[in-house]
């Protein structure tokens, strides 16, 4: 635990309990910092890889750990992924607690395959809600993804059938 009070993530903001950023009682850690810059983009203050505050993960994994309704925590953006390897020691202690982990990203999942890092936190989640919004095909019909072209995949499913298995629910 002491590791964890060493470690910093840039972030522009976290919701402690919410039930629109993937399945069930979560809580939302929203990183700082995005290359994609999607037009109508949803949180475009979290853009900006110089703004938002630093966070230890040892006072966010305390702050999990008091909510013993949650079912799970999402990692959103900004993009997570540019910060995967902090992400993904803190991962590690979240999924300690049983709880499920979901992340919001523009890249493609087979674009996160690509890098070393990306990968070792992609391999940790649950669901992975992929791909850039497109303004062009918002759709405020759709579950937890915000245009079409987004899928939310379930990683084990698709790891372990070495394709893409798209959640269902």
């Amino acid at each position: 635990m002491q590791e964890l009070s060493t470690i910093f993530l840039r972030l522009a903001g976290i919701e402690k309990e919410s039930i629109v950023d993937g399945y069930g009682l979560r809580y939302v850690i929203f990183t700082q910092g995005c290359p994609h810059h999607c037009k109508g983009c949803h949180n475009p203050q979290t853009h900006d890889f110089n703004k938002g505050y630093l966070q230890d993960l040892a006072s966010l994994y305390d702050e999990i750990c008091k909510n013993p309704l949650l079912q799970g925590v999402t990692f959103s953006g900004g993009e997570p992924f540019m910060q995967a390897k902090n992400l993904s020691i803190l991962a590690k202690y979240i999924k300690n607690l049983g709880l499920d982990i979901t992340i919001y990203t523009g890249f493609t999942y087979e674009e996160l395959l690509q890098n070393k890092q990306t990968k070792k936190l992609l391999f940790l989640a649950d669901i992975l809600v992929d791909g850039k919004f497109i303004l062009e095909q918002k759709d405020l019909s759709l579950k937890f993804k915000g245009s079409a072209n987004q899928r939310i995949i379930d990683i084990a499913k698709s790891l372990e059938q070495d394709k893409i298995i798209l959640l269902e629910k």
